[in-house]
């Protein structure tokens, strides 16, 4: 599907404002409301716009503690690669988990109720033969930068 500069913006507005009217939304990328809304509708079809949600400040909720791990498997095959991403996605405290080639097999980002919450889930998982080799743990200090990626870098 071939993005054009309206598209881009209403993307860009709707990545910052999910719950702005459709009047609003047209008026700042100067279109019509009916046409601004065929664009919105036909990008939600073409699965580029997969949902709308508010973000939730959790820390505000419960204090958590977010850790960073690198995940390094015994096994490289599937179905090692397979029963790790099983745990993890039946682990509610994993909130992110990217799969990485160049030295680790797994970056998770872990947010617990504590440091010892962590190492527990971590000694767990040790235990059950889930097939971790090892583990490199980052404590995260402060976030520098939580932003949707940025839609300007699409060509038209």
């Amino acid at each position: 599907m071939k993005l054009d500069r309206y598209d881009l913006k209403i993307l860009e507005i709707l990545a910052r404002d999910g719950r702005i009217t459709k009047s609003r939304l047209a008026e700042c990328i100067n279109l019509s409301v009916s046409p601004c809304w065929e664009r919105v509708k036909r990008l939600e079809k073409a699965g580029i716009i997969e949902g709308y949600g508010a973000r939730i400040n959790v820390r505000v909720l419960v204090k958590r503690t977010p850790v960073w791990v690198q995940v390094e498997l015994k096994a490289h095959n599937a179905e090692s690669f397979q029963r790790f991403e099983t745990v993890v996605r039946e682990t509610p405290e994993v909130t992110e988990c990217v799969a990485v080639g160049g030295g680790v097999d797994y970056l998770l980002k872990v947010e617990a109720d504590s440091i010892d919450a962590y190492q527990r889930l971590i000694d767990g998982w040790l235990t059950s033969e889930v097939g971790i080799e090892r583990y490199f743990t980052y404590i995260v200090t402060k976030q520098v930068k939580h932003a949707p990626p940025p839609l300007e870098l699409i060509s038209d």
